[in-house]
């Protein structure tokens, strides 16, 4: 597991607020590839290199972040909880 600080500065290199959702961190993660793309900064490829990996970096970072603790909500939320498979999925995604 990262650290605070890690994943701190991956938030602020994506450009994150705290409330991100894996969507909208997906989202920003492919925006910034692109706009950072090394084809598209031909004059000064060494820096588009060096972004384009930071910020491959930076959403491993993040989206395992966000999963461990996606986890470990769930893994709490059972324990507290005694529900059948059909209960828990009714509560997780409201019957759906």
């Amino acid at each position: 597991m990262h650290s605070f600080e890690e994943v701190m500065k991956a938030k602020t290199l994506l450009g994150l607020r705290d409330t991100a959702s894996l969507a909208e961190i997906k989202i920003r993660y492919k925006n910034l590839m692109h706009q950072w793309h090394p084809d598209k900064h031909i004059q000064d490829i060494d820096t588009a290199t060096k972004m384009s990996t930071d910020i491959i970096e930076a959403y491993k970072i993040i989206t395992e972040y966000v999963k461990h603790y996606e986890y470990r909500f769930d893994e709490e939320f059972l324990k507290s909880k005694t529900l059948s498979p059909s209960e828990w999925w009714n509560d997780r995604f409201g019957g759906r």
